[in-house]
């Protein structure tokens, strides 16, 4: 079976949790048997990415073109994080391309605004952290009050914590249960809310 690729994309200002816990998820998954690799990318070779609440990652490289493509959130309300990424539109223009080309694009609580921004929600159901569903409303078909929304080749999760319930039940949805019931137990988590889709 051939190792699927996972990339989580950081820029400044993303939330730490929405990355990392994914990631964990991912990397558990891996010693429990799944056939994943999953590295932390950004848009352009830096040695240092700085998140939210001060945190400083040193990325594995580039984005390339993964089999999954999971992007954070973070500072949709404030200067800088999601808003700039947005503003800026390199980020947005890439995970087009990388949909286009076949990656499932999964994004954690404000990390949807960058998929809305793509063109990827349009007509789709999605959800958000609760500080963007107003503008969320805006380009998704309709806004769903789940923890995990899954449209197939799109997943958007709520909030921060969400983005480990979404990494569990991507592990599930590809490599079965008892690799993602191995993993929420290796991690002493329990998920909560649903999955809609």
């Amino acid at each position: 079976m051939d190792e699927t690729t996972a990339e989580i994309v950081l820029f400044d200002g993303f939330d730490e949790l929405d990355a990392i816990g994914p990631y964990e998820v991912l990397e558990n998954g891996a010693d429990a048997g799944a056939s994943i690799g999953t590295r932390l990318v950004t848009l352009e070779e830096t040695a240092l990415v700085t998140a939210s609440h001060g945190l400083r990652v040193e990325p594995d490289g580039v984005l390339g073109d993964p089999d999954l493509l999971v992007v954070p959130g973070g500072g949709w309300t404030t200067e800088g994080g999601v808003r700039a990424v947005v503003e800026d539109g390199r980020l947005p223009e890439a995970v087009t391309a990388r949909h286009a080309d076949g990656a499932t694009v999964a994004s954690v609580c404000t990390g949807a605004m960058i998929l809305a921004d793509a063109g990827l929600l349009e007509g789709r159901p999605a959800t958000s952290h609760r500080v963007a569903i107003d503008d969320l409303e805006a380009y998704a078909g309709s806004v769903i009050d789940d923890r995990v929304v899954d449209d197939g080749d799109v997943l958007t999760a709520g909030g921060v914590t969400a983005g480990i319930d979404l990494a569990l039940w991507l592990l599930e949805r590809e490599f079965g249960a008892d690799i993602a019931e191995a993993v929420e137990t290796e991690m002493e988590h329990e998920r909560r809310g649903t999955v809609f889709g």
